[in-house]
């Protein structure tokens, strides 16, 4: 009985995983992430957190033994909504796992001169309508409006 487990575990893996939405603007960073506040404010919402990921990965470079700059610059801002959120953990109360929402902006050095905004997709079902709010966001942010 315990070797199934992991069995199954191992099958439902490709299907848990999840594509990563993005839109890349030749505009600046820093108006990408006014942009993307604004974007999440106008919808009602509250920023929860910014971690400032590209920061700590830098500060920590030489630290774990890399000398790979991955972004000039990346942020990743976390936010909720109280209605939409209540929504689909009705419909699934393992919809918890998705809360709260995360989307970034980054800059990479390989690519000076383009910022990225992006998400991770979300499994069909309700979490669609999830995924739905952040690309209008995302597209708000830079300008994309439907």
């Amino acid at each position: 009985m315990n070797r199934i487990l992991p069995a199954l575990l191992l099958l439902a893996a490709p299907a848990l995983a999840q594509q990563t939405i993005t839109y890349d603007t030749n505009q600046s960073f820093d108006d990408v992430v006014f942009g993307l506040e604004s974007a999440i404010l106008d919808q009602g919402l509250v920023i929860d957190s910014v971690s400032h990921t590209g920061e700590m990965l830098e500060r920590t470079r030489e630290a774990t033994g890399s000398d790979v700059v991955l972004f000039e610059e990346a942020d990743v801002f976390s936010f909720c909504s109280a209605s939409l959120s209540r929504k689909v953990m009705e419909a699934d109360p393992m919809n918890i796992a998705f809360c709260p929402y995360d989307i970034f902006v980054m800059v990479r050095p390989e690519t000076p001169g383009t910022t990225t905004i992006g998400f991770r997709g979300f499994p069909d079902g309700p979490m669609k309508e999830v995924e739905a709010l952040l690309d209008g966001i995302a597209r708000t942010a830079i300008g994309l409006d439907d």
